[in-house]
């Protein structure tokens, strides 16, 4: 995803910066730019800056956080050397918690919520596909017109909105049910449909985290969660969701940041969910967790 994005927004005339700790990555970035894999077939370069996360200096006004949810203490730490008193860090992230962790550290006023559907995966480092169109949703925050600017230019479609929660909670139950379940089973999001062991599965998932959002008077951007789910899985059906794509890398996913904190909430809101609990331990029983 940050190099989707950087790609969009370095080839609609902006300065780019990225930042990171992967060392193979940097260096594909640094030999050959960001590229990308369009939806038209045709490969693009667009050249960036380079900088290694433990390096961070600036005074950056506008910063985009892609990372996976385990990396956000630390990027945030990073942030906060070189993100300007009057910038934003706009989270774009997976899971619940990204934000809170980057206000505690670099205060609210600099941090903006955001949630968004756009696809891409990851084909060699530094070079990605581009894999779907979708919304970018931001929060209502004071700085939100020059981030909503900057996106549009680079040719994303933006809403801003009032009450982002609903919708982070919405694609939270999606990632939930879609998730872990083609990570354990290696497998992309549209076999989950071919079978109706794996269907009722996803269903199962999507109702336990939709009690969830129920009991926390969260209300869902559809009415019928496992509809929404299945429709996902449909649309997306060519798709490595971004666990599997972690599993089969050999890095760390996001599962404590979705299905985790499901599981947390649930606990905390006596709402029983066995299902995300046994799906929650399984991909933590992986290796590389």
């Amino acid at each position: 995803m940050a190099c989707l994005f950087a790609a969009r927004l370095a080839s609609s005339g902006n300065k780019v910066t990225m930042s990171g700790s992967w060392e193979e990555g940097l260096a594909a970035l640094r030999q050959y730019g960001v590229r990308i894999l369009d939806l038209d077939g045709r490969d693009r370069s667009y050249r960036v800056e380079v900088m290694k996360s433990s390096e961070n200096k600036g005074d950056f006004q506008q910063c985009f956080v892609l990372v996976k949810s385990w990396q956000t203490e630390q990027v945030a730490k990073q942030l906060g050397k070189c993100l300007s008193a009057k910038g934003i860090a706009l989270t774009l992230q997976n899971g619940l918690g990204n934000d809170e962790i980057l206000k505690a550290i670099l205060t609210p006023d600099r941090v903006a919520l955001g949630v968004t559907t756009v696809g891409a995966r990851m084909l060699e480092p530094g070079y990605v596909q581009f894999t779907g169109n979708g919304k970018i949703f931001l929060d209502a925050h004071p700085q939100v017109s020059g981030l909503s600017r900057l996106l549009e230019t680079a040719g994303f479609q933006v809403e801003v909105v009032d009450d982002p929660i609903t919708l982070l909670w919405g694609k939270l139950l999606i990632n939930a049910a879609i998730n872990p379940i083609t990570a354990l089973l290696r497998v992309k999001n549209g076999d989950l449909l071919e079978q109706q062991v794996t269907r009722e599965l996803l269903g199962e998932v999507a109702k336990e985290a939709a009690c969830v959002a129920l009991q926390l008077g969260i209300h869902l951007p559809y009415t019928d969660p496992i509809l929404a789910v299945e429709e996902v899985a449909r649309n997306t059906a060519t798709n490595y969701s971004s666990m599997l794509q972690d599993v089969l890398r050999g890095t760390g996913t996001e599962i404590e940041a979705i299905n985790g904190a499901i599981v947390r909430m649930g606990e905390r809101n006596g709402v029983p969910t066995p299902i995300n609990r046994v799906l929650w331990q399984l991909v933590k029983s992986l290796p590389h967790h």
